[in-house]
């Protein structure tokens, strides 16, 4: 395979060559999300909306329209169904009308007696309402804002400044752009989406410190030389380590979508994205500002 020989014989990529490139392209994907975020909303679950979701599985074979015409007459608002594995095996979204508080608790209820002609299993129904739903997005935007600013700390004591900077400049490009490729493409974005995001976050801290470690050696080794091509020469080294451990894991993650099923669809969905993301914002994100950033003295303590 071609990476693995790039892997063994070592890489001499000039990746400061294109900085300003990649920076403009990364500038210009960032403020796309947060248009789209801002102007196109995020398809947001009912964990964050309120409704009612029930897992079921038929015993018989069910033809998805005329289930559908069936629950659409039920009068309960908004009503999706999605098969998850096999044709039987269904999920069934209702999201609550807001103006008609007595239907929402028994929402579930109405679903399951227009279903009881039929022979099926249950095999998981949800409620969240309304309020709760609420609460949870609030919880949900202090989680991340508590993360980054926790994770602002640990860089700027254990680097420099200017590391912290780039290491929070390049974590808020990755959130964002999370943030957008769900608002563009409209994926459902739950309670499992924001836990991705927080992992996403842990993704790219660790990549991007591994990095600053090699470059803060680099800059002790080689005081001589430019400081785009100690960069170079950092992210050549680690290069190897980088590549390795984000084919792993989106190995992993790829047979976690294809055979983990809907309930963790958008879970998995967050972490492939952010993994290339954040794998792509370790090399030509968080590193490059540092070119931007340097202090006037190389050495460090």
């Amino acid at each position: 395979m071609p990476i693995l020989r790039i892997i063994k014989s070592g890489t001499d990529i000039k990746f400061m060559k294109i900085k300003k490139i990649t920076l403009i392209i990364s500038s210009i994907l960032f403020f796309l999300s947060l248009a789209s975020v801002f102007f196109k909303g995020l398809n947001l679950g009912i964990d964050f909306t309120g409704g009612s979701l029930i897992e079921a599985r038929f015993k018989e074979n069910i033809d998805l329209s005329n289930l559908r015409i069936q629950m659409n007459k039920l009068d309960l608002g908004e009503i999706q169904l999605q098969t998850i594995g096999s044709e039987n095996d269904i999920v069934i979204r209702a999201q609550e009308k807001k103006s008609n508080e007595n239907k929402q608790t028994e929402t579930i209820q109405i679903i399951k007696n227009s279903l009881s002609d039929k022979s099926i299993e249950y095999r998981r129904t949800e409620f969240v309402g309304p309020k709760v739903g609420g609460e949870l997005v609030n919880a949900g935007i202090i989680a991340v804002i508590f993360s980054l600013f926790g994770i602002l700390i640990y860089i700027w004591l254990r680097f420099q400044w200017n590391f912290a900077v780039g290491a929070i400049i390049a974590l808020i490009h990755d959130v964002i752009l999370t943030l957008g490729f769900f608002s563009i493409f409209q994926f459902e974005f739950n309670l499992a989406t924001v836990a991705a995001v927080l992992t996403i976050a842990g993704y790219s801290i660790n990549d991007t410190v591994v990095i600053y470690d090699r470059i803060r050696e680099s800059m002790r080794k080689y005081k001589q030389i430019s400081f785009d091509e100690v960069i170079n020469i950092s992210l050549n080294g680690t290069l190897s380590r980088t590549l390795m451990t984000s084919l792993t894991t989106l190995m992993a993650l790829l047979a976690l979508f294809i055979f983990g099923g809907i309930v963790i669809s958008s879970f998995i969905i967050a972490l492939i994205w952010g993994v290339l993301i954040g794998t792509y914002s370790s090399l030509y994100v968080a590193s490059p500002i540092l070119t931007y950033l340097k202090q006037e003295k190389r050495q460090v303590n």
